[in-house]
């Protein structure tokens, strides 16, 4: 037990002893460690001040460098300007030296010239005296002459003057009248050289339209078809657009009788469309007949189109350029309107160009001079003066109104290019076989026929059939019943009769057609 005792304290004293020597050992490196960090830290702080004594040094010298090149340029620009100065001053003492000279010059110039004036007032002078005593001499010898023949100054002048007038009037008189004898003899022959060479120099075909267009089909058995089921297919065919079908025994063939050719166009291409397509009902033919309709007036616009390119005309209004293509199916007394406009042109454009004149605008003219006639809209003014205001509306050169206008006399020409447009016009028309003037007012009488059934009021449509024997008058249901149609069928047969000139009878027909119409969603 006691030793054991005594071991504990021994391993006590030696742990005690252990640790006061550990003490002393880190004590010792502790200062160690301190001497050297201090050593270190001045040895730091002595190479930096170094280092910033340098770096001073440097930024002096730059900044000396700096101003010494600075010093220098500032001294090299002042010596310039310095130069420029002197050389300034120079040029203005040699500039003054070049005055003065200059004003010595002018003023040996104003003392000459003082003296050329007191020589030239001096001779002034000379000369009214001897002005003065010529008067004085003259008037003596008018004096003498005066008592000598008895007449006075003004009257002897006068007298003069009549037997010179006289004189001359006769002289003038005979060469006037040589001049214009000569002048006609030439006129007439130029005139009729340039309408010959314009006529040899144009040609163009010749034919007259009709009313009847045929369309030909591959079998007699599609017939059934369009006439279909106790004919209303046929019947919705003309109803929708205002022709006559025929259906007869003609092989392949089906005759088309209108007197609008546009209706006819129409008719014609929608068949062939319900044809090829093969489903022919009331149904499917108004909504072909509608889409032709609208193809009709794409292809209008392109005829316009194409005809300006193919002339030559640029920048034609549009609407212009839509009423050119709708004299395609127009026709003046049978001659189709666009092919006699288009020879109008180029007949004026020759013309013209014989005669020294604008060719263009004679051919724009010419082009347009019966634009008035495809006016759609109903108008009681003659076509030239129509054509006239249609082309004043659009811009058109003033010197093409007045052509437009007067090629049938009904203004007064105030243009070069406007008998030429009337001389164009007349020959164009009076081409053998070009014209048949009783078509002109055959379509004339069916027109008015139509447009007298279109004045009454529920009137939709209207449509001159047969040559003019029957009226089809299409009504709007919603505002004209049973009662009411027979009603304006008889109103319209006794306005016929007491407005219009035709032979035989017209049959009037109203056509009333109730739809209902609904759709399932």
């Amino acid at each position: 037990m006691g030793e054991s005792i005594y071991i504990i304290i021994a391993g006590i004293l030696g742990l005690g002893i252990g640790a006061v020597i550990a003490g002393l050992f880190i004590k010792n490196n502790s200062k160690k460690l301190e001497a050297e960090a201090k050593e270190k830290a001045k040895s730091i702080i002595r190479e930096a001040e170094l280092n910033a004594e340098a770096l001073k040094k440097d930024r002096i010298l730059e900044a000396k460098e700096k101003y010494l090149k600075l010093k220098s340029e500032f001294e090299d620009e002042v010596s310039k300007k310095k130069n420029i100065i002197i050389t300034n001053e120079n040029k203005i003492k040699q500039r003054e030296q070049a005055l003065s000279k200059e004003i010595e010059q002018i003023k040996r110039k104003e003392a000459e010239l003082d003296s050329k004036k007191e020589n030239l007032n001096a001779q002034l002078h000379s000369v009214q005296v001897k002005k003065e005593e010529l008067d004085r001499v003259t008037s003596q010898r008018i004096a003498d002459l005066e008592k000598v023949a008895g007449l006075t100054r003004e009257e002897a002048r006068d007298q003069l003057v009549e037997m010179l007038k006289d004189e001359a009037n006769s002289k003038a008189s005979s060469q006037i009248k040589d001049i214009l004898d000569q002048a006609k003899l030439t006129a007439t022959k130029q005139a009729k050289k340039v309408v010959l060479d314009t006529i040899q120099r144009t040609a163009t075909e010749h034919a007259i339209e009709n009313c009847v267009s045929v369309f030909n089909i591959e079998s007699d058995d599609i017939k059934g078809k369009i006439i279909g089921r106790e004919g209303r297919n046929i019947r919705a065919l003309e109803a929708a657009t205002g022709v006559e079908i025929i259906v007869d025994d003609t092989p392949e063939a089906i005759i088309i009788s209108g007197f609008d050719p546009v209706r006819r166009e129409v008719a014609r291409l929608s068949l062939h469309r319900l044809v090829q397509d093969g489903r022919i009902h009331p149904a499917r033919i108004e909504e072909v007949v509608n889409k032709t309709e609208k193809n009709i007036e794409e292809e209008i616009i392109e005829i316009g189109e194409r005809t300006c390119i193919d002339l030559g005309i640029h920048g034609l209004h549009p609407e212009l350029i839509r009423m050119v293509g709708r004299m395609r199916f127009r026709s003046s007394y049978g001659q189709n309107l666009l092919q006699h406009s288009r020879e109008v042109a180029k007949l004026c454009a020759t013309m013209a160009a014989e005669l020294g004149l604008n060719a263009k605008l004679a051919k724009r003219a010419g082009l347009l001079h019966d634009i008035g006639k495809v006016w759609p809209e109903e108008a009681e003014l003659p076509h030239a003066i129509m054509g006239m205001e249609l082309a004043k509306k659009y811009k058109e050169h003033p010197e093409v109104c007045n052509a437009i206008g007067a090629h049938h006399d009904e203004i007064e020409m105030t243009s070069m290019i406007s008998p030429i447009i009337q001389a164009c016009d007349a020959i164009s028309g009076s081409r053998p076989g070009a014209r048949r003037e009783i078509m002109d007012s055959y379509i004339k009488r069916l027109k008015e026929l139509e447009d007298l059934a279109l004045s009454f009021d529920g009137v939709n449509k209207c449509y001159a059939m047969q040559a003019g024997r029957e009226l089809r008058v299409l009504v709007d249901a919603d505002n004209v019943d049973d009662q009411t149609a027979s009603k304006l069928s008889f109103d319209i047969s006794q306005k016929i009769e007491k407005e219009m000139q035709y032979p035989g009878q017209i049959k009037i027909t109203v056509i009333r057609e109730m739809r209902a119409v609904n759709y399932a969603k």
